[in-house]
């Protein structure tokens, strides 16, 4: 998860755009946001915990003179949600300073710590604001230092030595004072797309933050492709061969309806994905009702395809975020009440199929079945756009261990009883894969299959809080979110 996006556009307000970009990118990530601005002399930083409404206000963006910035919002899966871990990261360097956003999530964190560790530790500069960057333990960070290590050669020089190195799902969105930088790994596994201002570029997960500002969108960043641009104009370079594995769970989840993703429309391929399900598991049934939002596209295909009435069987409330993307189960459990109620009106005398983007713990649909039973439901039959996650993620989505996942031992009947539901279907993989229009071949599916399409190192080596233990945050809030390069 995560949203970044990165404007370069001399005599634009690129802090407005970026804070209207990162609104558009919200769902990826509701932990933290944080902004960087370049006015070609110094760098600034402005970052904290909460929503980019709640981060920034008039006055804030109205302090940031410049003509290049890289935004971030966050959905942590290496490092805990701290504000020490809030990004873009930042970093003084041999010759200015640079600031990264990060898109996903690294699989080799142990080996690059190694190499952070070998860095020289007499250069004077790397040690500014050491405590503070000390401080964070997520994978970002790492990447953002050995970037700033690159003397006898340019940050773009550097990038392409570094980024073949670094393995694991990465969509980086970067700058210094006055370069705008965006690599995504050869595997594709998050979006990036690239559009174009009348006075500018843009880069951004998704091509709904580009319509938000008015950009055109040009292209997809491919797999394995580094983009430059500043003052000369875009430069592309190959920094490895394309081995392209786009993951699945952006079309079932991730992305916005609105979103397209190499080439094919992400509300197309849901209301598909309903279609399909309707075709493998048919009921009888007086009513079908989206789970809102992620939900309403598979329901309305189902709807159309069994030929059973679609409507509105849930209420929610729209002031509370994602409760998936809660960092704790506890939060996530509490949420679920916070964020729907069922319309009993509806719902009451009736037999109902309920449909859901995807189980992954099984708390959340049970305490929907209980809620439609509560208003006088009849039966309640789930239906799933999304194979039974089976597999955790260590691409850049926090599914947390095996042990957690319900359908990681249960089958779907034993699934249905224990969220209480009269019959549970899940869509096939081969569905799922079909609906998106792209060849399986392309696309990730290891939560679903165990197929993991960047080889993983040893489990000791992995974890959302592997670099903790060694570098347990020195701070608390202590430090000012905003930085100046001397």
């Amino acid at each position: 998860m995560c949203g970044v996006f990165g404007v370069w556009a001399p005599g634009e307000d690129v802090a407005k755009l970026t804070y209207f970009g990162l609104y558009s990118l919200q769902h990826r990530g509701q932990e933290s946001a944080g902004i960087s601005v370049s006015n070609g002399r110094q760098i600034l930083v402005y970052k904290d915990m909460g929503l980019v409404s709640q981060v920034f206000d008039e006055n804030t963006l109205e302090s940031f003179a410049g003509h290049l910035a890289v935004g971030h919002c966050r959905y942590s899966t290496t490092g805990a949600s701290t504000w020490q871990n809030a990004q873009p990261t930042f970093r003084p360097t041999e010759d200015g300073s640079i600031a990264l956003g990060h898109n996903g999530n690294l699989i080799n964190t142990a080996a690059l710590a190694e190499m952070v560790k070998e860095l020289p530790s007499d250069d004077g500069e790397l040690d500014i604001h050491a405590r503070d960057l000390e401080a964070s333990t997520n994978d970002t960070s790492l990447v953002t230092a050995l970037l700033a290590h690159h003397p006898d050669q340019s940050l773009e020089a550097r990038a392409l030595e570094l980024l073949p190195q670094v393995e694991g799902a990465f969509s980086f969105v970067f700058m210094n004072e006055n370069t705008l930088y965006a690599a995504r790994d050869p595997e594709g596994i998050r979006p990036l797309v690239l559009g174009r201002l009348d006075r500018g570029w843009v880069v951004a997960s998704e091509d709904a933050a580009l319509a938000t500002i008015g950009a055109s969108v040009i292209r997809e960043v491919e797999p394995g492709e580094l983009i430059v641009i500043d003052e000369d104009g875009l430069r592309s370079h190959k920094f490895a061969e394309p081995r392209r594995k786009g993951c699945v769970f952006e079309y079932v989840y991730l992305a916005r309806p609105d979103a397209t993703i190499a080439g094919r429309s992400v509300h197309e391929a849901r209301v598909e994905m309903g279609r399909q399900l309707a075709r493998e598991f048919p009921v009888e049934a007086d009513l079908v009702i989206p789970v809102p939002e992620s939900g309403t596209p598979a329901a309305s295909g189902y709807a159309l395809e069994s030929g059973i009435p679609f409507g509105q069987g849930f209420v929610k409330n729209a002031y509370v975020g994602r409760t998936f993307i809660q960092p704790s189960q506890t939060l996530r459990q509490l949420g679920i009440r916070l964020k729907l109620n069922a319309l009993e009106h509806m719902i009451r005398g009736k037999r109902v199929v309920v449909v859901d983007d995807s189980i992954v713990r099984g708390n959340t649909q049970r305490a929907q079945v209980r809620m439609l039973r509560e208003a006088g439901a009849l039966e309640v039959h789930v239906r799933i756009s999304s194979p039974p996650v089976k597999w955790p993620c260590f691409y850049g989505i926090d599914f947390a261990t095996r042990a957690e996942l319900i359908a990681n031992g249960l089958d779907a009947a034993e699934i249905a009883a224990s969220v209480g539901a009269d019959s549970l279907g899940y869509i096939s993989l081969d569905g799922m894969v079909e609906a998106t229009g792209q060849p399986q071949a392309t696309l990730c599916t290891a939560c679903f299959t165990g197929d993991y399409p960047i080889e993983l190192p040893d489990e000791s080596l992995l974890g959302k809080h592997l670099l903790e233990a060694t570098l347990a945050p020195s701070t608390h809030g202590e430090a000012l979110p905003v930085f100046n390069n001397p």
